[in-house]
């Protein structure tokens, strides 16, 4: 049985879906990170780790992955899969958390935070927590970044991201159900996402310097 639909029928609210995200999905959101340097990535919610394969067959071989799962028994799965992987840490914890665990993995920075978790039903507080620890770790670089993949796009419309110097957003067709991929930037200058075939490119500034 399909892990993810598995830990749905007993976990409605904590896992975002049934369906893995498509190639098409995986490969815009990877997309968006710069592999070419030894990186610390993060990933909120990786499920199943489809976007984690990814990203780490695309990752420098001096980069870290820290993959924050809440479920058990994904927890476990994941565990399971990158063992072999000494780059990749699988931490049963809420992505709350992720300044704790950087430290404690003995990085001052995030380069990019990944995530798929439905912010949309998360309340209020936990959001804002969220992408305050998000934005407050990120790196002070030109390419940092966080990078969502959501069925709605409300925290780049609703501004709970205006914190963030500049957004990205396009919308992905090729998945079920269809997405908006957003990256937030840490810092104005920020490299510019290419326009892509499949979908618009939005890009916003809040006219914020950081």
């Amino acid at each position: 049985m399909n892990p993810l639909f598995k830990r749905f029928l007993k976990s409605p609210f904590q896992v975002a879906s049934i369906v893995p995200s498509s190639k098409a999905l995986i490969r815009r959101v990877s997309e968006k990170m710069d592999f070419a340097h030894p990186r610390v990535i993060a990933e909120f919610g990786p499920g199943e780790g489809c976007h984690t394969r990814e990203i780490v067959s695309r990752m420098h071989p001096e980069s870290k992955l820290l993959l924050f799962e809440l479920d058990d028994e994904l927890s476990l799965h994941l565990k399971k899969q990158f063992e072999a992987d000494n780059r990749v840490s699988v931490l049963n914890t809420d992505c709350a958390n992720l300044p704790h665990e950087l430290d404690r993995h003995g990085h001052l920075h995030c380069d990019y935070v990944v995530s798929g978790i439905p912010f949309s039903i998360l309340e209020k507080k936990k959001k804002q927590e969220i992408l305050e620890n998000t934005f407050r770790v990120l790196s002070p670089e030109p390419h940092a970044a966080f990078i969502i993949y959501q069925v709605t796009n409300e925290l780049h419309s609703n501004g709970h991201c205006d914190h963030f110097a500049k957004a990205e957003s396009e919308y992905c067709l090729r998945n079920l159900p269809p997405m908006f991929v957003t990256k937030f930037y840490k810092q104005h200058n920020g490299d510019h996402s290419p326009r892509s075939k499949n979908g618009r490119v939005e890009r916003h500034s809040s006219g914020r310097k950081h």
